[in-house]
């Protein structure tokens, strides 16, 4: 009797409606991680500049093991992908928010007004940094001052300051090849804790000194650019010559714990002026809204966790194991469960560039500006890519920056 009872609780736990699912299909690996692109470009580039620094030691962890899988991991199978700028790192740094958002705002000007522009990141992050700095005085420092930041800090930014040219602005100084802000993270945080313990709260003068700590490091960006032989101001630059309205943009949110339907807070740290723009749909039109607006020509700036154990550094895949979780398990209860634990989290800003359908599922082209989409040849296509599952984009990314035109049916909604 009791083998009978296990029997029939077993099948009934893996049987969905008449149909069986096993779980432990996909199988786990501890892999020790081994130097890439990370280790052997960014970090050799910091040890040229400071002899002190000595390679990191590996790291092992808990993986999905997809040596023997079959994946479509080649850019040139995404024959739906559409004009982006080709991959760049953003270094030893926590600005993919802004590599990200920039990468598909480029994108946005080439679909509105077919121009091709590179435009520079570093720009943005200076400024970003100076309105973290002025908002951590303004709340007498009750107010996170960090690298991290979301993809609608850059519209916001855009909109106050406009945007330069990439070769006008780069902050690379003195022959650096990769972007580090470590020290000048540190220095700054430093003095902002200063200005706290010592109530130093004049916002001016903080200001001040911010700047001048990230002009150090950075270089001042510039007042006026010249374009065709005209003196242009970063706003100018962005309105007449770009062409992007900071304010067609909006951020597709799905977490249960906020009404859905409504413009809310997207609660995470790296949301640290406690943005409430974000659009909170059930999961089910999320997907939908991404799916219809990838396949009428929109990019998308697309934020979540890239700390799972399918997400693969090897493959360039991302994956939801069934040891995880089985696919047809991933509903908006699901999702919210690994918010509310904390094990999806908001660590990483992409582009999703491009999708193909197999299997009746969506797979999606994904420019990357980490490190671990730059672990293969760096002349191969895929060079700066990933390839997402749809699973993965379901259980795992939180939010996507979009055209307001591409979700119309959910702006109609929104109470």
């Amino acid at each position: 009797m009791k083998t009978r009872i296990l029997f029939i609780a077993t099948f009934a736990a893996c049987s969905v409606s008449g149909h069986v699912y096993c779980q432990n299909k996909d199988k786990a690996t501890f892999r020790e991680s081994r130097p890439g692109f990370y280790q052997n470009s960014i970090l050799r580039d910091d040890r040229e500049m400071n002899e002190k620094l000595e390679p990191p030691k590996p790291a092992r962890s808990f993986v999905a093991d997809l040596s023997d899988a079959s994946f479509p991991n080649k850019v040139d199978l995404y024959t739906n992908q559409y004009w982006h700028n080709a991959p760049i790192s953003q270094g030893n740094t926590g600005t993919c928010w802004c590599f990200s958002t920039t990468s598909f705002l480029e994108s946005e000007a080439y679909r509105i007004n077919k121009i091709q522009v590179k435009l520079s990141e570093i720009y943005s992050v200076y400024w970003e940094y100076v309105e973290k700095a002025r908002r951590y005085v303004q709340e007498r420092g009750n107010s996170v001052f960090d690298e991290g930041s979301e993809a609608n800090a850059t519209t916001r930014i855009w909109k106050k300051y406009g945007v330069v040219p990439a070769e006008a602005y780069t902050g690379l100084l003195n022959g650096r090849k990769y972007h580090n802000h470590e020290l000048m993270i540190e220095e700054m945080k430093s003095y902002l804790e200063s200005l706290k313990a010592n109530s130093g709260w004049n916002e001016e003068a903080a200001i001040a000194t911010i700047k001048s700590i990230m002009n150090h490091y950075l270089g001042e960006p510039p007042a006026e650019i010249i374009v065709n032989g005209k003196k242009l101001t970063p706003l100018q630059y962005l309105n007449d010559v770009v062409k992007i309205n900071p304010d067609d943009y909006v951020d597709i949110l799905s977490y249960r714990q906020e009404p859905f339907y409504q413009l809310v807070e997207y609660k995470v740290p790296d949301n640290w002026w406690h943005s409430t723009a974000y659009i909170n749909v059930p999961l089910d039109v999320y997907m939908s809204a991404l799916k219809s607006a990838i396949r009428k020509g929109y990019t998308l700036s697309i934020g979540g966790d890239v700390s799972e154990p399918g997400f693969d550094r090897y493959t360039q895949c991302a994956i939801v194991p069934d040891f995880d979780i089985p696919a047809t398990y991933i509903n908006d209860d699901a999702r919210q469960f690994r918010f509310s634990n904390r094990t999806t989290t908001d660590d990483h800003g992409i582009h999703l560039v491009g999708y193909l359908e197999k299997d009746g599922k969506d797979w999606y082209l994904i420019k990357d500006s980490g490190s671990g989409s730059r672990n293969n040849d760096e002349n191969a296509k895929e060079f700066g890519y990933y390839f997402f599952s749809e699973d993965y984009v379901k259980l795992k990314m939180m939010d996507f920056m979009v055209h307001k035109d591409a979700v119309k049916e959910i702006m109609d909604k929104v109470k």
